[in-house]
């Protein structure tokens, strides 16, 4: 019987072979602190806790699309409610959300589709 530190051990040692480092030779590794950041969901005060990559998408959703984020916050939480009810895991949709955005932005990417909002255009 194969033990999970056997397969832990095994799958360490086929992930050092050269070439399958995941980390770019610059990585910054302070993209993945979280930080927690006051926001105002649709007039209601609420705490964000995402990592600063995260952060720094939003950033840039929102310059694209000429808000604040937190206008861009309150439009994907009003959205969400009108579309589906609600969420269970806000945190976790705004992450998905940053995933999605950078995918479609790059071109050809699998499994990406291209936002009907990529123009920037009447989002927030």
């Amino acid at each position: 019987m194969i033990s999970r530190t056997d397969i832990r051990s095994t799958s360490l040692r086929a992930s050092n072979k050269p070439g399958r480092d995941p980390f770019a030779p610059d990585f910054d590794m302070q993209l993945t602190r979280p930080l927690s950041r006051s926001v105002r969901l649709n007039g209601f005060a609420t705490c964000l806790r995402l990592e600063q990559v995260y952060w720094n998408v939003l950033e840039g959703m929102a310059g694209v699309h000429q808000c604040t984020v937190n206008a861009l916050l309150s439009y994907i939480d009003r959205e969400v409610c009108l579309r589906h009810g609600s969420v269970k895991n806000f945190t976790g949709l705004v992450r998905v959300i940053c995933v999605v955005h950078l995918l479609s932005t790059q071109q050809g990417a699998p499994g990406a589709r291209p936002s009907a909002e990529a123009g920037g255009a009447g989002l927030c």
